[in-house]
């Protein structure tokens, strides 16, 4: 139980890291696109953001997927 705690302190911490340096280095991105969705358009998104947000979801969905509930 406590070293799921921990695996999930340290995703968190980790992707939240990430997400702040991606924040800093997009200040100054110039190329900018729109996310075509299903039901609609997003505005228009600079594209190292829009990179570095699926990959900080990925990493989040990929880590609570190997979470084994019996494991001790």
């Amino acid at each position: 139980m406590f070293s799921q705690l921990k695996k999930i302190i340290f995703t968190f911490t980790f992707n939240i890291t990430l997400f702040l340096i991606l924040m800093i280095g997009i200040q100054n991105s110039l190329s900018k696109r729109k996310v075509n969705l299903i039901v609609s358009n997003t505005i228009e998104l600079p594209i190292s953001f829009i990179i570095g947000i699926s990959f900080i979801s990925g990493t989040l969905a990929g880590s609570f997927l190997t979470l084994n509930p019996t494991e001790e």
